[in-house]
């Protein structure tokens, strides 16, 4: 018996940014305004591209200032709001580094499930169960979540997260087949980190932004033996589609949450 849905939570989306052109070899000067705006869309571009892979440092604020023939001030701007949106980080004393899902601080940043006491380091990291990693043809309901079309090849993935020994997150997930061929389940259980720093490192597939709908369900005979829960225990279900650059859709996931135990805690700002 599900409830009405609650409200979308999603980060930030990128502002648009319209008529930049490659600058560089060519020596163009950006004419559009706001000026920053220009320069963070095409900081953006070299991201998309690859020049700057995630964990490594960007040139520094005088050396793109150089290149795109503006002022320190206006690179400092469009850095300010891409790190704002965890597409970057900046590490005093050493500079500006493309964000990465390796990263502890940035290993959760998308999966807001907390412990009831407040101390997420207790329960150490989740013990991941890939129970399938399926490559199967896309529903209607798939492909408009992943901007494909019905039948195009596509991934589908379920695990069992656990913490401290009890199964607490069942996820399923569905991935566009062509960026992830090669993915199996067990290159899945073989990778110790983060699911997302797979994707980055071995895929060159980085999620930047993700949007969410909640509602409270009850789980079903399988989903019940798989979290090892009663059929009338109360759970979150979470469907989340996360993007890379461009606001290109990459994966669509549907978590069913414990909630004896945890509870959904996302900031708000």
């Amino acid at each position: 018996m599900a409830t009405q849905s609650a409200p979308s939570f999603a980060t930030s989306t990128h502002p648009p940014y319209a008529g930049a052109e490659a600058l560089g070899a060519g020596g163009l000067t950006p004419a559009f305004s706001p000026l920053y705006q220009q320069i963070k869309g095409l900081i953006l571009q070299s991201l998309q591209s690859g020049e700057w892979k995630p964990g490594e440092a960007i040139p520094s604020e005088m050396d793109l200032a150089a290149r795109f023939r503006v002022s320190q001030g206006t690179v400092r701007k469009a850095i300010d709001e891409l790190s704002a949106e965890n597409l970057v980080v900046r590490r005093q004393g050493k500079g500006t580094f493309v964000a990465t899902h390796s990263e502890q601080q940035v290993q959760y940043r998308f999966l807001k499930l907390q412990p009831d006491n407040g101390d997420t380091q207790s329960e150490g990291p989740a013990e991941r169960t890939i129970i399938d990693c399926k490559r199967l043809r896309a529903s209607a309901d798939i492909a408009r979540a992943l901007s494909l079309r019905s039948g195009d090849p596509v991934l589908q993935v379920r695990r069992v997260l656990a913490y401290a020994g009890v199964p607490t997150i069942l996820e399923e997930l569905w991935l566009p087949g062509t960026p992830f061929k090669g993915l199996t389940a067990e290159r899945l259980s073989n990778y110790n980190g983060p699911m997302y720093a797979l994707f980055e490192t071995e895929f060159g597939v980085r999620m930047v932004r993700a949007e969410e709908s909640i509602r409270a369900v009850n789980p079903d005979e399988e989903q019940a033996l798989l979290l090892d829960v009663d059929m009338t225990a109360p759970l979150l279900s979470v469907e989340r589609v996360a993007y890379t650059y461009n606001d290109t859709p990459m994966e669509l996931r549907r978590g069913l949450y414990r909630t004896d135990t945890h509870h959904y805690r996302n900031a708000l700002s």
